[in-house]
């Protein structure tokens, strides 16, 4: 009976994710390093008006996929920007749920996996160059600006970052909030319990003086003019100045559910005080946990993931006595858009 049960709501999933949705066109591709070190997976949602049958993508035993035509001729046009940064040890699928209503919006959304830190790359060298994730996005930010062929016109004032968790530092330092490695590691010894502190010491991003001065650099990128954090980390390594005097605006979006590790009063509300408060805004949704910012999970997924991780389980857990992950996520999605709509309309005003 529950694994009749299963296949019926497994089949509702699938059903519900394919239908209701306007033509999205979806590419996946590898950026080249001209050293061959750090080749870059890159994904892309975007408008289409193809009449193709769409498919599933990112959709797999354990998390619920999204509909989308691959390789589809894109819509005419200028469209905005957004590139995702997933988590520490997450991928460019985390955020499918996102990237396709902002896509089905008129967005265009990049995605990547930042080497040596996602699911299935845990490379020691390539995690250690934590400096090179805001560079990762800015080659993305190229890539797609320079096909509209593909993947359709990019508005060049309307480029924005969204970040999960270290991807919420990420967005943050392409913005232009400079790390540094000597406060973070100061802090964490009043901190030792947070997860960057944790995490920070597994990446080690400061074994070399290379390392570190990479780490210490500015490394924003001018053509982004909005960044979102979902429940970031490492946050406390930023210097009070550079995010005092942060030139973008940015939406500060906490998960409210109580924990140790990632507590929100030391992680993404301490961060809002620090930003300047005539353009950031502080959103804290109280049942919303750490990992509500990942793909809604399937019928059987915790089994799963405990089967292969003991402790992965989590993945698929929410705040107690939460709403469905799929209703917080459509929350976040409309005040991710509704904020990106309104600086942008702020900054036309400006110009």
């Amino acid at each position: 009976m529950k694994t009749a049960l299963g296949v019926l709501l497994l089949t509702c999933l699938t059903t519900s994710a394919l239908a209701d949705t306007n033509a999205l066109g979806f590419q996946s591709t590898t950026l080249p390093d001209p050293h061959n070190e750090r080749p870059l997976e890159m994904v892309v949602w975007y408008p289409s008006t193809t009449t193709a049958t769409p498919q599933l993508i990112a959709d797999d035993v354990v998390f619920v996929g999204a509909a989308a035509v691959r390789n589809a001729p894109p819509t005419v046009g200028e469209h905005p920007l957004v590139v995702l940064s997933h988590g520490y040890r997450g991928n460019w699928g985390n955020q499918t749920w996102l990237a396709s209503a902002l896509a089905q919006q008129g967005y265009i959304v990049a995605a990547v996996n930042h080497p040596g830190t996602t699911t299935h790359d845990r490379n020691p060298t390539a995690a250690a160059q934590l400096w090179q994730r805001p560079i990762d996005l800015h080659r993305a930010i190229e890539a797609v600006a320079t096909q509209p062929e593909k993947f359709g016109v990019v508005s060049k004032r309307q480029i924005a970052v969204v970040g999960h968790s270290l991807g919420g530092w990420t967005a943050m330092e392409i913005a232009g909030a400079r790390f540094d490695p000597d406060l973070f590691a100061s802090d964490c010894k009043v901190h030792p319990e947070l997860a960057s502190c944790i995490h920070y010491k597994t990446i080690n991003p400061v074994s070399t003086p290379e390392l570190k001065e990479g780490l210490a650099g500015d490394l924003r990128d001018i053509r982004v003019t909005a960044v979102v954090s979902l429940d970031l980390g490492f946050s406390r390594g930023f210097t009070d100045a550079s995010l005092a005097n942060l030139p973008v605006p940015t939406l500060v979006i906490a998960a409210g559910v109580p924990s140790v590790e990632l507590p929100a009063e030391l992680e993404s509300a301490d961060l809002a005080k620090r930003l300047p408060q005539a353009s950031t805004r502080y959103v804290k949704i109280s049942d919303a946990s750490h990992f509500t910012f990942l793909q809604m999970c399937k019928p059987g997924a915790v089994a799963l993931l405990e089967e292969d991780v003991p402790g992965d389980g989590i993945i698929c857990g929410d705040g107690e006595n939460a709403r469905p992950r799929e209703e917080i996520q459509q929350q976040v999605t409309t005040q991710i858009s509704e904020f990106l709509r309104q600086s942008w309309q702020q900054e036309n005003k400006l110009l």
